[in-house]
Parts: structure tokens; sequence; C-alpha cells
């Protein structure tokens, strides 16, 4: 007997990349403010996940002013290459889901620059984010493994950058 699976998530990951950096990274802040209760603590308890490793880049980051904090944010999801972005790129799938939890908790905390006061969402991400929460939570998880999974740059793939030295 065949049968087909589709994958809800991957429309939305798709949709999820359409948007700018910014808003990206104001989606995942608007995620975890309204469903952070129950879908980022599920990384903290994967199987895959390396805590320490998540929060050493964590840590990292965290020492930098808040301008460098968000261009990092920004470097991640844009693939740009830098040391950071290379470590990142080297984590598992689950244990780059936990920092970015890890973010959030940080910009939470002030520790991680804030969201500005009285930020929106653009019509395309807050439909996107209405969209999300109607998934189940399966699929919210492997959506957002999908989302963070090819951020960052994979060390073992990425030439040497002119640009960066790297």
């Amino acid at each position: 007997m065949t049968y087909t699976t589709s994958n809800p998530s991957s429309e939305l990951v798709q949709a999820f990349r359409s948007l700018d950096v910014d808003q990206q990274l104001a989606l995942f802040w608007f995620v975890y403010k309204e469903m952070g209760d129950s879908i980022t603590p599920a990384a903290p308890g994967a199987s895959t996940v390396s805590p320490e490793i998540a929060e050493g880049l964590f840590n990292q980051v965290k020492e930098m002013s808040h301008d460098e904090q968000l261009q990092v944010q920004r470097d991640l999801v844009s693939n740009k290459n830098t040391m950071i972005t290379r470590e990142y790129g080297a984590l598992s799938d689950t244990t780059k889901l936990l920092f970015w939890y890890r973010l959030a908790q940080g910009m939470d905390s002030n520790t991680i620059i804030p969201m500005p006061p009285g930020y929106e969402l653009n019509e395309q991400a807050n439909n996107l984010l209405e969209q999300i929460k109607g998934l189940e939570f399966e699929n919210q998880i492997t959506l957002f493994r999908d989302v963070v999974g090819p951020m960052g740059v994979d060390p073992t793939t990425e030439s040497h950058d002119e640009s960066t030295g790297i």
C-alpha cells in the first residue's frame, strides 16, 4: 500500500523565508511571546540538543553590544559568513532551535537587544503567525527546525570569503 504525506510546514517555511530579515526576526519574537510556553521548551529536552553548546554561543552574543547582537541575528538569517554564523551552522537543528529560544529569553530580560516598544508585524508576517498558531504541535516544531536549520553558514561546505577573511 502506498500513500502520500504532505508537509504542511513546507509552504510556511517558504513564506517565512520570503519575509525580509527584520520581519523574520520579529516573527520569531512574536512566536516566542505568544506560543513560547508550548513550542520552545520542547527543544531543551530533545535528544539531539546540546544545551552547553547553545548556551556557549548565546553567551558570546550576550557579551556584545545591542547593535552587534542585532547584527549577529541578521547575519544568521541572511547566511553571512562570520565566525558566529559558522559556529551556529555546525549545530544540530534542535540545538539551533534552543539557541533561538535562549535569544528570545535574553530579549525578554533585556540581556539581548529587545524588540522596539510597540513594534507590529506587517500583514504578511501577521498572517503567517496566525497560520503557525493553527498548526498541530509536531508540525510547529518541524516548521521551526526547517526554518532555523539553513540559517548561518555550514563551515564544512562554505569556501573562503574574501570580504570577511573567513
